[in-house]
């Protein structure tokens, strides 16, 4: 099969890339690096040529409100334009879990901006929703830093490590469209503030992490069941504790 990774050169589209390839793909790894921009649309309509599935695991350089907004809507417009120029079969997006119960987070608005896009599209579609990643742990932390202090909510999570989102989206590209959305996420609960606490203690880090059910994370106060999936979401394998001695491992 013939298939364009948009982000391809990122954190998940390196494993995925890695991952289809090993499983007899044909595949591009599309980023601005490569000469594919789906901002600009340099190189967008010829990386597509020929391609049965798109898979847009692509990040906003920017967090900022009205960037990450502009990037999702300006990518995900261009992009599935082409596809359906193109003739593609199955677009395959990864998004975030509570996309759609988070306002007021600017980022969680422009997933949700780009979920509504892929919807009216008409490109037969699989929207994949994920939990926050492990590999992201330290920069909710830096997030909520202040001095020697980090603030966080208690907010539960089911954290996922990337290279279970990876192997995830891999199952999804071998099946047809669902035209609908999907969750994963990892095997087990955490309240953010004690995955953060875990986290930097596994690196030596000192700080003190405060739970604080008032504080915010990127703009939004989730104490309610947010950041966790709905319903029965395909579960990762890799438990926090297992990523962080394999991370422990890698870097000793």
């Amino acid at each position: 099969m013939n298939i364009v990774i948009i982000g391809g050169t990122g954190l998940i589209g390196t494993k995925l890339a890695r991952r289809l390839r090993d499983l007899g793909h044909d595949v591009l790894a599309a980023a601005p690096s490569t000469g594919v921009n789906t901002i600009t649309g340099e190189g967008l309509a010829d990386a597509l040529v020929g391609a049965q599935v798109i898979v847009d695991v692509a990040n906003s350089p920017s967090f900022a409100d009205k960037d990450v907004l502009a990037f999702f809507e300006t990518s995900g417009r261009n992009l599935l334009a082409a596809e359906s120029a193109a003739g593609v079969k199955h677009h395959v997006a990864l998004s975030v879990v509570g996309a759609d119960r988070l306002p007021d987070s600017g980022y969680m608005r422009a997933k949700a901006a780009q979920e509504a896009l892929i919807r009216a599209s008409g490109v037969p579609y699989t929207i994949v929703r994920a939990t926050q990643f492990f590999e992201f742990l330290g920069a909710i932390a830096e997030s909520a830093a202040s001095g020697e202090e980090i603030r966080l909510p208690t907010a539960e999570m089911q954290p996922i490590a990337a290279d279970d989102v990876a192997a995830a989206l891999a199952d999804v590209v071998d099946e047809a469209p669902s035209n609908g959305a999907i969750e994963i996420a990892g095997p087990e609960d955490i309240p953010m503030d004690e995955a953060a606490r875990r986290f930097l203690a596994s690196r030596g880090d000192t700080r003190k992490v405060v739970a604080d059910p008032e504080a915010r994370y990127y703009g939004a106060r989730p104490n309610n069941g947010e950041l966790r999936p709905i319903g029965a979401p395909r579960l990762g394998q890799t438990s926090l504790t297992q990523w962080l001695n394999h991370a422990a491992v890698a870097t000793a």
